[in-house]
């Protein structure tokens, strides 16, 4: 059961500094595009690269990648390009750690399953040189003792995955607000560079 108790341990530790990770990340992408929006409506692209360039959110180090390109791309498809480098390169880091949550549930449910079975193997072993007018109380006994085990891990897995769960929707929900910040930006340069000509 100790080592059941540490992958729980290990899971909560993993679980907890992903979700104030993703709640602070999102957070913090919320106020840099309420700060950055007025300078984009406005056409101020240089300001916008500058606080883009400054800021050590997620959202502006994507933005830095098409700010970048507004001046050279030919082409709306290029500045996609750009964006979408930029977005590769943040989701990983919202990802991080997480799938360690699922691996850790599977690992506790199947170290549960280990300890019954090992408990079995001795319930078994210490029953067959026990007194015949013992052994129905000796096994039910020892099989309630491994039986433990499996419950035990199984209340470790079920929260884990559980957390998992969450904090895999939490991922998502801030990727499609990355991506959406990113749309909306390719159609205020687009918007801009069509009222320009």
């Amino acid at each position: 059961m100790y080592p059941i108790l540490l992958i729980f341990a290990a899971g909560l530790a993993i679980a907890i500094e992903r979700y104030l990770y993703l709640v602070n990340a999102r957070l913090r992408n919320n106020r840099f595009w309420t700060r950055m929006l007025p300078q984009l409506n406005q056409g101020d692209f240089k300001q916008a690269l500058e606080s883009a360039a400054d800021s050590s959110t997620a959202l502006g180090r994507i933005m830095v990648y098409g700010l970048d390109r507004v001046r050279s791309a030919r082409r709306r498809s290029d500045l996609e390009m750009a964006m979408e480098e930029g977005l590769m390169e943040e989701i990983p880091r919202f990802e991080k750690r997480t799938h360690y949550l699922s691996a850790l549930a599977n690992i506790a449910t199947l170290l549960g399953l280990l300890g019954t079975i090992i408990g079995l193997i001795n319930a078994f072993t210490a029953v067959s040189a026990a007194d015949p007018a013992e052994k129905a109380d000796l096994l039910s006994a020892s099989i309630s003792v491994a039986m433990n085990t499996t419950a035990f891990g199984l209340m470790a897995a079920i929260p884990l995955l559980l957390v998992y769960t969450l904090l895999q929707s939490r991922t998502t929900q801030i990727v499609d607000s990355l991506e959406m910040a990113s749309v909306k930006f390719l159609n205020i340069v687009t918007e801009r560079a069509g009222s320009a000509r």
